[in-house]
């Protein structure tokens, strides 16, 4: 990763570029249904692999023991250490196919 300062000291990182992944997350409490961000020419494995405290995950909806939405968010953080496991979603409602 490269660091650069503009002129009055902010700092600028490289962007880097994310594909949109359907997936559901098993939490310790819901099942969130949303999209997951991954590196080009990486695997839903590897983003969840990555030492960081939380999983992003975009338009994100956290499910209710009846199905039901209980919230809706653009964006959600998830801690890493409350998720019981991860898979890909094919649902047609959640972006199309995998």
């Amino acid at each position: 990763m490269t660091l650069d300062f503009g002129d009055k000291g902010k700092i600028f990182t490289d962007v880097v570029p994310k594909i949109s992944i359907p997936a559901v997350v098993q939490t310790t409490q819901n099942l969130i249904r949303g999209n997951v961000h991954v590196r080009h020419d990486e695997r839903l494995k590897d983003e969840l692999d990555r030492d960081e405290l939380f999983l992003a995950m975009t338009d994100a909806k956290i499910m209710g023991a009846d199905d039901r939405v209980l919230h809706e968010a653009r964006f959600l953080a998830v801690r890493r250490t409350q998720i019981v496991w991860v898979m890909p979603s094919r649902d047609a409602d959640e972006g199309g196919e995998v």
